[in-house]
């Protein structure tokens, strides 16, 4: 059974950064697609980074440039690094694991998911 478990959200002002993690269990980790997604209070959830198997990252418009996702498959972890943060950032971020189809944005496209951390973004 796949099992994923966030940290490092927090409080920051804008312009700060922070970095998340992801801990993956019970995943043939190397050979799934995994991401990150967050979901603002009255929003839909988004997805905001997402990497592939070999390395290749897919971001969100709203983040290119200010976000960098990357993983370590030899301690089955997904990290966010998040620089240059805007109070629009602010949200519940979550990790995805175990895609089950082709649009690799999508929330849908997921079965695992973590507990969710929260990033709050003061201006």
């Amino acid at each position: 059974q796949v099992r994923l478990v966030e940290s490092g959200g927090g409080s920051v002002q804008a312009g700060g950064s922070l970095r998340l993690s992801c801990a993956a269990s019970g995943v043939t980790y190397s050979s799934h697609c995994m991401g990150w997604f967050r979901q603002a209070p009255g929003k839909e959830r988004e997805g905001v980074a997402i990497t592939d198997d070999d390395g290749s990252a897919v971001y969100a418009d709203s983040v290119k440039g200010r976000f960098t996702v990357s993983r370590d498959n030899v301690n089955n972890a997904l990290y966010l690094q998040m620089n240059s943060l805007k109070p629009e950032d602010t949200a519940m971020y979550y990790c995805a694991a175990d895609l089950v189809a082709d649009d690799i944005l999508a929330p849908t496209s997921y079965r695992a998911w973590g507990q969710g951390t929260q990033v709050t973004v003061s201006s």
